[in-house]
């Protein structure tokens, strides 16, 4: 019930039901022109990719629109655009010079009914297991098979349906190129190449035309022009359309077929929908699309598969080309999506005449340009930097001499031979240096490398000093068990054992090697402690006081866990810090709440934060007679004197601060804790007088009352902070920046306040930023 509302008794009359509105089909502007967009791009991939495979063009025309309107409306990815893709030329080519068309087109809605069933398994999460070595090598082998194909075309010929055979004909057809042919792509593939480069400011207006229809345009029009002869466009009558027939050959071979089409369709549009969700919560500005639905999306495309295939059209999958301009122009919505294809379906209706005067040269260098940027130099790199380059080649390999799935399947197998290679191959080395023995682990520390291990630290005499350093990402059991062991063994006979971690990084006194935090994670925490305690332990708390303590005594407790497994780990660092002095870059203020760990939620340590806890984290503005100067005191000293950069006023949610002022009654005693509270009554205000600033939530709505007195408090604590002359001549100097955190404590989850001009919006922190996020300080 809205707080608001007069209270119900049980003679009150029911309220009365609102009449049902009426829904309105409604299309935001930003659709519209990013529907436009995607359709000029699509139109003429989608004639180059029929092409490219051997099938009927309207092949491609009937993909393109059944892609954009039952993927996009089904689909869980509302900003990805389905349609005939690339990765799929080689597998439809060779599905249709082994089956003919029909029967490739009854394999197609195969493919799609066997989406649907892995869609309704909810496997979706599982195809993102697979290498990304072994997908970056699929894409380059087909953009090679595509590249090579089309060549022939580009030069006046036919080409094979085979890899090794069009280069072995390539010097053959180079002794007898086509003139005409050559100039029409050459054409094409200038243009396609400098009109993303054409300098600002007049490159800035042209480039908002795709630079693919920029090209075929260009070409169509000189070839018209010039009255070159060449193969153009054929579309006949969507009277004589070939639509799906039952396939006939060997079953296995059949199945194959459908597994291969369901792979690649599944594993493109998924990785593809991966993609997008990044692009999307990359841009800025506010944006109604969630995260994506997997399972939902495999099911849409799927249906369109289903679709496709009746109506005699290619296999569809998501395409990454048309889903990068969808986000990139702004959509919101699968609106724009569903326009492009209904886009599609009023140009193959009515455009026929115009798009058959494109030549054959044009779309044929079109498609070969897409196929040789499907090997992509970045995704080299990051396959050599990670060590992956046998899977990427064998992948790449494989499928242009073997096929997709062949291909697919023997890079899987590298992959996994690599892994347990890298597994197994432990080296485990022993030196001792100026008095200090050194045992090095380079790689992986499973049971396999434990008698190895073992030999190498009996080597370390007893009573020295030994550094352990491990260089790996993976320790299993029994090696832990049989480090931590002779650890113990070691130090008990008067020697000390040092763990070095180079994986995660153990901070030491030296500056970080890179941004991005490599620290481990939070240890999981239940019932208030990480297990029940040993016998060991609770005599351990006994020895600590010199007498037996009942369970309930848990500091002596907690400080003998400390002392035995935390305190070796921070003891360098904490020494370093007592000679250096605190240099923490962040004050911290926050709420008193015990479910409140400022150093867990912000994965901070010793050093970095200089925290101030109160209850309901406020801030009493200066001035004021009988004022608290506890939290002033602490902002002067942090800004004046330990020079922070930023100040952090963080709420929670179910705050027991906020319910006591919004259930505080006018004249009720003053006491201490009613007296604090009152530094938080500006923030009822804030909510009361209707301040245009109410706060939001994104990407969900204010759950209730006190979440949304919390979001308001923050933001309210900022604005006294900005009152105190140390914040205030920090701020003016450009030293310091504000910022407001809000943290629900059910969910785990943290928002940033930004600064929309029409609100104070917090916007959740994403589980993958590795930068800072784009969120103003309102400062």
């Amino acid at each position: 019930m809205s707080a608001c509302a007069p209270p119900r008794t049980e003679h009150s009359p029911p309220h009365p039901t609102p009449p049902p509105r009426r829904r309105r089909f409604r299309v935001e502007s930003a659709d519209v022109s990013a529907s436009v967009a995607v359709f000029l791009i699509a139109l003429p991939l989608s004639l180059g990719i029929a092409l490219a495979t051997g099938a009927p063009l309207q092949a491609g025309l009937v993909a393109a629109a059944v892609g954009g309107i039952v993927a996009g409306r089904i689909g869980g990815c509302p900003l990805q655009v389905s349609g005939p893709a690339a990765g799929l030329t080689v597998v439809t080519a060779d599905l249709i010079h082994q089956y003919g068309w029909r029967a490739t087109c009854g394999i197609t809605v195969l493919a799609g009914v066997a989406q649907l069933g892995l869609g309704c398994l909810k496997v979706a999460r599982g195809a993102l297991a697979v290498s990304p070595a072994v997908v970056h090598g699929m894409l380059a082998g087909i953009g090679i098979t595509i590249a090579v194909a089309q060549v022939h075309i580009v030069l006046g010929g036919r080409p094979d349906s085979s890899v090794l055979t069009n280069l072995r004909a390539l010097p053959a057809q180079l002794a007898h190129l086509d003139p005409a042919a050559v100039v029409i792509s050459a054409l094409t593939l200038t243009l396609l190449l400098a009109w993303p480069r054409i300098p600002d400011p007049v490159g800035s207006l042209l480039r908002k035309v795709p630079a693919a229809l920029v090209a075929v345009v260009g070409a169509t029009v000189t070839a018209a022009l010039t009255g070159i002869t060449l193969p153009r466009v054929d579309l006949p009558s969507w009277r004589s359309h070939a639509l799906a027939g039952l396939p006939q050959g060997p079953t296995l071979g059949i199945v194959a077929a459908v597994l291969t089409t369901t792979l690649v369709c599944s594993v493109q549009s998924l990785l593809g929908a991966v993609a997008v969700d990044k692009l999307a919560a990359g841009r800025t500005g506010p944006t109604r699309v969630g995260r994506s639905d997997l399972d939902r999306e495999l099911l849409g495309q799927g249906a369109a598969n289903i679709v496709s295939g009746a109506l005699g059209g290619l296999p569809v999958a998501g395409v990454a080309v048309r889903s990068t301009a969808n986000v990139n122009s702004g959509a919101v919505s699968r609106n724009s999506t569903m326009l492009h294809g209904g886009l599609v379906v009023i140009a193959a209706l009515l455009l026929v005449p115009l798009l058959e005067q494109i030549p054959l040269a044009s779309l044929a260098a079109l498609v070969m340009a897409v196929g040789i940027q499907m090997v992509s130099l970045n995704h080299i790199r990051t396959v050599t930097r990670h060590r992956e380059v046998p899977v990427y080649a064998a992948t790449t390999l494989g499928v242009v001499c073997l096929g997709v799935l062949q291909g697919v399947l023997l890079g899987i197998a590298v992959a996994v031979a690599l892994a347990l290679r890298r597994l197994t191959h432990t080296r485990i080395t022993h030196e001792e240096k100026e008095g200090v023995h050194h045992v090095r682990v380079r790689g992986q520390l499973t049971f396999l490398a434990v008698p190895r291990l073992s030999r190498a630290l009996h080597r370390v005499p007893h009573g020295t000093r030994a550094v352990v350093e491990l260089d790996g990402s993976f320790m299993d059991h029994a090696a832990y068990e049989s480090l931590q062991d002779w650890r113990s063994s070691h130090t008990a006979r008067g020697g000390s054992a040092e763990l070095k971690d180079r994986r995660t990084g153990v901070r030491s006194a030296g500056a970080p090697s890179s941004a991005v935090c490599r620290c481990r994670p939070w240890t999981p925490w239940r019932n208030h402690r990480c297990d029940m305690p040993t016998a060991a332990e609770r005599q351990d708390a006994a020895d600590t006081t010199g007498a037996p303590r009942p369970d309930t005594h848990e500091l002596a407790r907690g400080i003998s866990s400390f002392q035995r497994n935390t305190a070796p780990l921070v003891r360098e660092e904490l020494a370093r810090l007592a000679r250096e002095g605190q240099r923490p870059s962040q004050l911290f203020l926050t709420c008193a709440d015990s479910r409140l760990v400022t150093s867990m939620i912000t994965a901070s340590g010793p050093g970095d934060l200089f925290v101030v806890r109160n209850v309901g984290n406020l801030v009493p503005p200066p001035g004021q007679e009988h004022a608290d100067d506890s939290v002033a005191a602490a902002i002067e000293y942090a800004v004046d004197v330990l020079g922070v950069r930023s100040i952090t006023v963080c709420g929670h949610s179910g705050c027991g601060a906020m319910q006591a002022l919004l259930a505080a009654e006018p004249g009720a005693a003053p006491t201490p804790l009613r007296r604090w509270l009152r530094y938080g009554e500006p923030s009822l205000a804030r909510l009361a007088d209707g301040h245009p600033e109410r706060p939001r939530l994104a990407p969900r709505p204010v759950a209730d009352a006190v979440e949304e007195l919390s979001l308001a408090n923050v933001v309210q604590q900022l604005a006294h902070l900005r009152a105190h002359e140390s914040v205030a001549r920090a701020l003016a100097a450009g030293a310091l920046e504000l910022h407001g955190m809000y943290f629900h404590v059910g969910e785990a989850r943290a928002y940033l306040l930004g600064d929309e001009g029409d609100g104070a919006v917090f916007h959740e922190v994403r589980e993958d930023v590795r930068e800072a996020p784009e969120v103003g300080s309102l400062v």
